[in-house]
């Protein structure tokens, strides 16, 4: 992105250097909007549920900044020529029902052909100014809730290549296709400072950058990282993506890691996650409201995974 135009707007509140999940514009001093676009490859072979899990993704931006969806527009790639449209019509019908459960709507989309299926969702969303969550205002003495487990990029390797467990995968599936809705309308009720939603960077890419942005440094208990069923075993196996490789090499330079690591559990920060949960740094003292919340709208289990300190030459500190 070097050398492109930069965008002097008052209203801009949000923009792409921050590094945040979406950005964010002030139509009002009461009204905030939040935009984010993501679309990809099939994960899984149900087309439904590809479609389910890639819109929940992409709604997961909007909820990672304190926003509600409103609107969203289908991105679709398809081979129209190779493929049944009968599969398009699963894969959208899946998506429009994760917006329907968001409580937004769909306004129309995009399609075009292309050798690979691709879909996703440009979303745009409200944000009341009070309660815009960013990825900038962790503090010192934080504790950090995880609000889904990892593992989702080892085992969907894994199932492309048929060495994952249907047990595995119904498990990264549910997990994918789960709306972090809740988990946004709990970090709302409860003050959350901060927040990310783990894509892509896995939660060791995320939660440095919630340390750059916020200019302190995050602590990482791997003991405590929760692990969808069966997810270390395919990487043992050597179910891995690329993208977990290169996770970890662009992080080593800002990485302090403790004597008496689980290296192999510490494997799970540097998977790349799909629809992946959020990362909320929340005072001491909400923490139990916070989890409570989660647990009885959602019946789901969220985590504590570590701790905001000072800033100090390494921005990520992995503890056993």
């Amino acid at each position: 992105m070097r050398g492109l135009p930069t965008f002097a707007d008052p209203n801009l509140i949000v923009g792409a250097d921050s590094f945040s999940d979406a950005g964010v514009y002030r139509l009002r001093d009461d009204l905030y909007i939040a935009q984010t676009v993501d679309f990809f490859p099939p994960l899984v072979d149900d087309p439904y549920q590809f479609g389910q899990i890639a819109a929940a993704n992409s709604l997961s931006d909007v909820y990672a900044m304190g926003g509600r969806p409103v609107t969203a527009l289908n991105l679709v790639c398809f081979p129209d020529k190779d493929a049944e449209l009968s599969v398009l019509h699963a894969i959208l019908a899946g998506g429009a029902e994760r917006v329907l459960a968001a409580g937004a709507v769909v306004v129309g989309g995009h399609s075009l052909r292309d050798a690979e299926i691709k879909f996703g969702l440009a979303v745009t969303g409200v944000v009341d100014p009070s309660q815009l969550i960013t990825n900038a205002a962790a503090r010192p003495g934080d504790l950090l809730v995880l609000t889904k487990p990892l593992g989702t990029g080892f085992i969907t390797t894994a199932a492309k290549a048929g060495g994952a467990s249907p047990e595995s995968v119904a498990a990264a599936v549910t997990s994918m296709i789960q709306l972090n809705r809740t988990a946004s309308e709990a970090a709302r009720a409860c003050g959350v400072r901060a927040a990310t939603d783990i894509t892509g960077f896995g939660l060791a890419g995320h939660a440095a950058e919630l340390a750059a942005a916020s200019q302190v440094s995050v602590a990482l208990h791997v003991s405590a990282l929760p692990e969808l069923p069966q997810a270390l075993d395919m990487w043992r196996q050597g179910f891995r993506t690329r993208a977990s490789k290169s996770n970890r090499e662009f992080l080593e330079p800002v990485m302090q890691i403790a004597d008496g690591v689980d290296r192999e559990h510490l494997e799970l920060a540097f998977d790349p996650q799909t629809s992946g949960g959020l990362l909320l740094a929340v005072a001491p003292a909400q923490r139990d409201a916070l989890q409570r919340h989660i647990r009885q709208v959602d019946g789901t289990a969220s985590w504590v995974i570590g701790h905001v300190q000072p800033r100090q030459a390494a921005s990520l500190l992995v503890l056993p």
